[in-house]
């Protein structure tokens, strides 16, 4: 009779660490530019358009930039990582701010295999306006308004 529940919390014991062994290889972490560059996995990066640095190639649907750190005040300083990415380009690529790289590193880039641009509408004025200002947004937050 003790065999059975021994065999038994063993095959259990044995299920749960398998499960949580498949659900850890399925996560991605979320993880900053410097370790994004060094990624051997998929990760999730985010960060800031470098628009000085986007060149698309239609025929070869690559689109290729740089995104700096988010939270960093000057880009000229701010950690910068080079990004590749194949397919459609968002349709507001060119309006975001920043973007969320699912993807892992290779060589001297990373290699994005989706791409998340940050919605645009938080800066959309009301009713059917024009987009505002970025550069406005951002001064009235610094001035906390």
């Amino acid at each position: 009779m003790k065999a059975k529940y021994i065999i038994g919390g063993i095959v259990i014991v044995l299920f749960v660490v398998w499960g949580a062994s498949a659900f850890l290889k399925t996560t991605i972490q979320y993880v900053s530019i410097q370790e994004a560059s060094r990624a051997d996995r998929t990760v999730q990066v985010m960060g800031k358009i470098d628009f000085e640095r986007v060149v698309y190639n239609a025929d070869q649907s690559r689109l290729e930039f740089a995104i700096y750190d988010a939270e960093a005040s000057d880009k000229a300083t701010a950690r910068s990582m080079n990004v590749v990415y194949y397919g459609v380009v968002p349709g507001n690529f060119d309006q975001a701010t920043s973007v969320v790289l699912k993807g892992k590193a290779d060589g001297d880039h990373f290699v994005a295999d989706q791409m998340l641009v940050k919605c645009p509408s938080k800066y959309q004025g009301e009713g059917n306006q024009e987009y505002q200002d970025i550069k406005k947004h951002d001064e009235a937050q610094e001035a906390g308004v």
